[in-house]
């Protein structure tokens, strides 16, 4: 068959299986044919369906998510690698990136903390909108690193950041003009879809009963390492708004909030 009509079949066989089956079908077709969604819709939809694309249709199908099928996402101005054992970028977080432009709109940020940093994702896309700035992405898992290793240096970024494996704040001493940090907020009995229950790292997903376990951790030591104007901006889960503005006002911290595209509130940012 043409593939429009691959695209077509694939959507419908994937509508038991997610929330965006013909996005997801277009976008693996692009993969087969190694082009852009959009150049793939303007300029190969008359062709033979390629033998390729059925196999990842199949891995579709079984809840591989499609960010893990490509090896890749897109993250603000960047594309980054990801796979087994790092959490996929997802818009909702570009709301930190917002709420640190909007903070230093008159001057860069000169040091970066993105505590997380799972496959390099706030990091890298903070250096690479400040080309003065340096920065440190710390996690807790070697395989995440990995990714952001290697994000790094195809971005070209790998001499501005450094990479390294932590828990959290421990052993960093020094001060930084910005914190960026995604930390795990999902409750540990909530229900997730299965293309993100089955296959995303838990540890960067799950946190405690109420998902707060590492706002409380954090919220204590932020201060110390936040240099004087300087910002830290932490995604939050719908809903945690108040239980997470609480903890950091309590640290004597202001605090503002950012929503996203769908009006969830998703970033707190606090200043000293």
């Amino acid at each position: 068959m043409r593939v429009r009509e691959a695209i077509a079949a694939a959507a419908r066989r994937l509508e038991a299986h997610s929330g965006t089956a013909r996005l997801d079908a277009e976008l693996l077709m692009a993969e087969v044919f190694g082009t852009s969604r959009e150049d793939m819709l303007l300029r190969r939809l008359d062709e033979a369906e390629p033998a390729r694309f059925e196999p990842l249709i199949a891995r579709r199908a079984a809840g591989e998510p499609v960010a893990y099928i490509t090896g890749r996402r897109g993250f603000w101005t960047i594309e980054v690698e990801v796979g087994p054992g790092a959490l996929v970028p997802r818009p909702e977080t570009e709301t930190l990136i917002e709420a640190a432009l909007a903070h230093f709109a008159d001057r860069p940020p000169p040091r970066i903390l993105d505590l997380g940093t799972g496959p390099g994702t706030l990091l890298l896309a903070a250096l690479a909108e400040w080309p003065a700035a340096t920065g440190l992405g710390i996690d807790a898992s070697q395989d995440a690193l990995g990714y952001a290793r290697r994000n790094a240096a195809r971005l070209g970024l790998a001499g501005r950041a450094e990479l390294r494996l932590g828990d959290w704040l421990e052993g960093v001493g020094e001060t930084f003009d910005l914190i960026l940090c995604n930390p795990p907020y999902v409750e540990s009995g909530a229900e997730l879809p299965r293309d993100v229950a089955e296959w995303e790292p838990h540890g960067a997903l799950f946190a405690d009963a109420d998902g707060l376990s590492e706002y409380r951790r954090l919220a204590p030591v932020i201060r110390p390492r936040l240099r004087p104007g300087g910002l830290a901006c932490f995604e939050i889960g719908a809903g945690q708004e108040a239980a997470v503005r609480a903890l950091f006002e309590a640290e004597g911290f202001a605090v503002g909030s950012r929503r996203d595209l769908a009006g969830i509130v998703r970033c707190i940012a606090v200043t000293a």
